[in-house]
């Protein structure tokens, strides 16, 4: 397993589950008539997922927004959803009304229902959601073109610094960690600006796995380069990183577990999504534009930085 990462383990299923080969997306999409339906699923590890201090209702949560802010990026709506939940035989009654409670709210807060699921007994917490929906149009990774805006939804840097804080014990103010902390504990995925912006995308991916690798996925989908010249970040991330001996770079383009729609837009679409952003006050970057040729670059004012694609991946330590 040591030489094996999650993209080639991708790989292998892709090649020895039948000829219909399937390209990475946010979600899944098929058409059953004229429809099109969507559906993802997503799985929360207790050991991996639930950092020190999360309670179990965020959790039940965040299980949630994994597989709403797929959707989020695709611009449709979820309107149900099932789960499978592997539960140790030593939870409480308690503990296990909390998780349904998490359940519960989220399901209200993103507006969908749960029809169903499986209970299973293991040996630390599993939570999969699976959300379906239906939409006509479908927002891919690839379809990025040159001269199209690059926008994202955020600010970055926030989640890996509480990460950093919370399980390296990283220096911080008070205000800054409990900032921190919070889009580790209560996440925001941007359902209702992917619902009315994602008609003005080209592309658009969800960042949940780092934003270096959603920028290398979106341009090697549309054979384009991704060209930086805004980083969607704040002040007080730069402050944190140097007070720390960080490489603010690195918080900001490879942490994860950012919630966030990063998108291509053509400009003179521009306008619509900067007022959807405003009247949902949501913070809205201009990062870049789209170019000929191929992979992310990041310009300053003295140099040309190439961003590698080093975001989350599962198997990959």
């Amino acid at each position: 397993m040591t030489k094996l990462n999650e993209r080639k383990i991708i790989q292998i299923f892709q090649n020895n589950m039948g000829k219909n080969k399937f390209v990475s997306e946010d979600v899944e999409f098929f058409k059953i008539g004229k429809t099109n339906f969507v559906a993802k699923v997503d799985t929360l590890v207790e050991s991996t997922d639930i950092p020190l201090g999360m309670k179990l209702q965020d959790a039940a949560r965040k299980s949630v927004v994994a597989s709403v802010s797929d959707f989020a990026s695709k611009g449709v709506k979820p309107q149900y959803g099932m789960i499978s939940i592997t539960i140790p035989k030593k939870f409480s009654k308690q503990k296990i009304k909390d998780l349904a409670i998490g359940l519960g709210k989220a399901s209200k807060e993103f507006g969908f229902r749960f029809v169903g699921g499986d209970t299973n007994e293991g040996k630390e917490l599993v939570i999969q959601v699976s959300l379906f929906g239906s939409t006509k149009k479908i927002i891919r990774r690839k379809g990025a073109k040159t001269n199209d805006v690059i926008v994202t939804t955020g600010p970055f840097g926030y989640s890996s610094a509480g990460l950093k804080i919370l399980l390296a014990k990283k220096k911080a103010t008070a205000k800054f960690s409990k900032k921190a902390k919070k889009t580790v504990y209560r996440p925001v995925p941007r359902l209702k600006f992917g619902i009315s912006s994602g008609k003005f995308f080209s592309s658009s991916m969800d960042s949940s796995d780092g934003l270096s690798s959603t920028l290398h996925e979106m341009s090697k989908q549309s054979k384009k380069k991704f060209i930086l010249t805004k980083l969607p970040t704040n002040q007080d991330v730069f402050e944190f990183a140097k007070n720390n001996r960080m490489d603010p770079l690195d918080l900001v383009f490879n942490g994860g577990e950012e919630y966030e729609i990063v998108a291509t837009v053509n400009p003179k679409f521009l306008s619509k999504i900067i007022s959807n952003a405003k009247a949902q006050k949501i913070s809205l970057f201009e990062i870049g534009y789209v170019s000929n040729g191929s992979g992310v670059m990041y310009q300053t004012d003295s140099k040309t930085i190439q961003i590698k694609n080093k975001g989350w991946l599962h198997f990959g330590s």
